[in-house]
């Protein structure tokens, strides 16, 4: 197998959290998840800071890292956006390489996310793109609900396979991480849409942004890995999650529950141990 691509998202573990971290918090943390050696980082996003008042200090944060030197071709730094103007604000600093941008195959829980149902996402879509040409700055769609539908909306592996057809073919994307927003997927499900999406699309890199008990975190990764995905998303202590699941234990996937499954078949290794030691420290501190 080849190396899988591991994405940290301390911004999908902060976002929500109730207790407020700070700027210095955050830059101490995020310091230290850099010298790890992770592929990429999820570490803010440009949204109104009334939607998401904890990354309201994400330029800030951005640009401290960048002076410190910190930000280097390593590791990839990844924001996301909820519209256009937020993809304006990321193209204002450089160290950013990939802005995120969430579209559900569900026009229920588009607007419930972004506020706007799918036609207008799709434009949003063309507006950010249009905001990153010329930028060096890649756009990479989440789609929610990629693994099924809580909320009665249509689901199948052919709108599935259609939404990646035109997010390819139209707005030249080419990451694409399917979501289990609310953390309901089988394995077997996860298994079968990557299998019946990446052969028909070989120069997409698709992710797995999953949400699970901490029991069955590597079953449901695993399951993506069986399917030919290579790209995971993981966050330390399985924090975070989406506030709809309605379980407060289906968070993220455990990052040390990843790299233990990866560094045991040998698809990806901590870079640095004594960081890898001191980022659980922190995330237990941060996250306690």
């Amino acid at each position: 197998m080849h190396r899988v691509h591991l994405v940290e998202c301390p911004r999908d573990a902060i976002q929500g959290w109730p207790r407020p971290i700070s700027t210095e918090e955050k830059l101490h943390y995020y310091r230290t998840l850099l010298a790890v050696g992770f592929d990429t980082l999820d570490l803010g996003s440009f949204v109104s800071p009334k939607a998401m008042p904890q990354m309201a200090d994400t330029g800030e944060v951005i640009s401290r890292l960048t002076d410190e030197g910190l930000t280097t071709e390593r590791t990839r730094l990844l924001v996301i956006v909820g519209n256009a103007r937020g993809a304006q604000d990321a193209t204002r600093y450089a160290a950013i390489d990939d802005v995120g941008f969430p579209l559900s195959l569900s026009d229920t829980f588009q607007r419930r996310n972004t506020g706007v149902g799918l036609e207008g996402a799709w434009e949003r879509v063309s507006e950010i793109q249009e905001q990153l040409a010329g930028s060096g700055k890649r756009l990479l769609v989440y789609l929610s609900m990629g693994f099924g539908n809580p909320y009665g909306d249509a689901w199948s592996p052919a709108l599935l396979s259609e939404f990646s057809g035109r997010l390819v073919e139209e707005f030249r994307v080419d990451t694409i991480a399917l979501s289990d927003t609310v953390g309901t997927a089988q394995p077997d499900t996860i298994r079968s849409a990557m299998a019946h999406l990446i052969p028909r699309y070989p120069g997409v890199s698709f992710g797995a942004h999953l949400h699970a008990r901490a029991s069955d975190v590597w079953e449901k990764a695993k399951a993506a890995l069986e399917g030919g995905c290579l790209r995971l998303d993981g966050a330390m202590g399985g924090i975070g999650g989406c506030p709809m699941a309605q379980d407060d234990l289906v968070g993220n996937l455990a990052t040390e529950t990843l790299v233990m499954g990866l560094e045991e078949v040998g698809i990806w290794s901590v870079e640095n141990r004594r960081a890898w030691e001191e980022a659980q420290r922190l995330a237990a501190s941060l996250f306690g």
